[in-house]
């Protein structure tokens, strides 16, 4: 994968997983199709993904940086 496509990539997954993190997109989601019990564990999945994410995106950043000084 090139990097600027990594780094495209890496930066939209983090916005989405921040955006089911802190608003209550997901919330609406499980309960509109039934599966509102789950609520209550989605801290355990998307705090984690919200750092894997991160860590992802930084260090796509690096790599499209260090690619782009050749």
């Amino acid at each position: 994968m090139k990097p600027k496509t990594a780094l495209i990539a890496s930066i939209s997954g983090t916005i989405l997983v921040a955006l089911c993190c802190f608003t209550p997109i997901l919330v609406i989601l499980l309960g509109a199709i039934g599966l509102s019990a789950l609520v209550g564990y989605l801290d355990y999945i998307l705090l984690p993904a919200l750092f894997i994410m991160l860590a992802l995106t930084i260090l796509s950043y690096r790599r499209y940086r260090r690619c782009c000084k050749r």
